[in-house]
């Protein structure tokens, strides 16, 4: 078990790494195509440090069929994401990074709270719910509300401009890496690098859940979203030190936006049926305490107080507290079956 640990905590290794540097040339290439970046955050950020989360889903529904490390994967992501801003915050100093967040953020965190909400819906219908083909139903609305969310959203960001951050970092690297060819080349090289772990990454997961006796689901909501959900903390770090705190936050609620688009994609990956009628329906305390930590996010977002008493903010303080929370009932409830 120990090898298999290693090549665990390895896999996720590279992942960090590779993510990091993945988004990194993400960014000159939005530079250099005039991509736009505004739109850097909520969708390029966002759908870059969220392809661990594509492959490793891809992986285990289409190679090894585990299900349930798929689904643990998606909703561990979104609880791990919104973790991200407590820790932000923490990081941030005397002001609650809150206040210091664009009111059209909520945006962003309320098509998540939708998103959220209609997964959280699938699971508890399960077989009740009609498919086409092996595919449900809930899965079209999925991407039909993610591409109505995209859209929204660019809509109302082309009303302002939030791609400071995207914009010296661009620049930054271009001058560094000059040549597109090498540019698209480093790009290429990480991407490999992330499919690579990421489809080794559930085979690892379902042997170490056995071994373990933790079970599927609390494997991968645990140690497999914390692994696919670290170029995430990465990127939103790096913002938060030159101040680019829209570019963070964005990055968090659209990887979160993302990632029920990759459940979608997974669910036409999983030939044997609907894929939220083949998880366990314990996933949907993941999925609730998700969507109570975007509902905190959102409140803190419309309040916006000015000052903390500790060292984070309430509302920081809430997310992170439901995290635990949520964490403590999926192992107690691993440890009943």
């Amino acid at each position: 078990m120990l090898v298999t640990w290693l090549l665990f905590l390895a896999c996720a290794a590279v992942i960090l790494g590779a993510g990091t540097q993945l988004s990194r040339y993400g960014d000159v290439i939005a530079d250099m195509t005039g991509l736009g970046r505004t739109w850097i955050g909520v969708v390029l950020l966002a759908s870059v440090t969220s392809l661990p989360e594509l492959i490793t889903g891809f992986s285990s529904v289409a190679i090894y069929r585990v299900p349930d490390i798929a689904m643990g994967d998606i909703a561990g992501s979104c609880m791990f994401n919104l973790l991200i801003i407590a820790i932000l915050d923490a990081l941030h100093g005397p002001a609650p990074i809150s206040g210091r967040m664009h009111e059209g953020q909520v945006l962003s965190a309320s098509f998540g709270l939708i998103l959220l909400g209609l997964v959280g819906l699938s699971i508890a219908l399960g077989e009740m719910l009609p498919a086409i083909g092996w595919v449900s139903v809930s899965s079209a609305l999925f991407l039909a509300i993610y591409l109505l969310a995209m859209r929204t959203i660019f809509t109302y960001e082309q009303r302002r401009i939030v791609a400071e951050f995207v914009a010296e970092m661009a620049t930054e690297t271009e001058a560094r890496h000059p040549s597109p060819a090498r540019v698209y080349g480093l790009f290429t090289l990480n991407a490999v690098l992330i499919v690579g772990a990421a489809l080794y990454l559930p085979g690892l997961a379902e042997t170490l859940a056995e071994t373990t006796g933790l079970g599927q689901t609390f494997f991968g909501t645990i140690f497999v979203a914390l692994s696919t959900s670290l170029p995430e903390v990465v990127v939103s770090i790096a913002a938060l030190r030159i101040g680019a705190i829209d570019m963070a936050v964005g990055n968090i609620f659209g990887s979160n936006l993302f990632n029920i688009g990759i459940l979608a994609l997974d669910d036409l990956f999983y030939t044997p049926g609907p894929l939220l009628a083949a998880i366990e329906p314990s996933h949907i305390i993941a999925v609730l305490a998700a969507m109570i930590m975007t509902a905190i996010a959102i409140v803190g977002l419309t309040y916006r107080s000015d000052s903390k008493r500790l060292f984070i903010a309430w509302d920081a303080l809430g997310i992170a507290v439901v995290y635990a929370l949520a964490n403590a009932a999926l192992y107690l409830q691993s440890g009943m079956r």
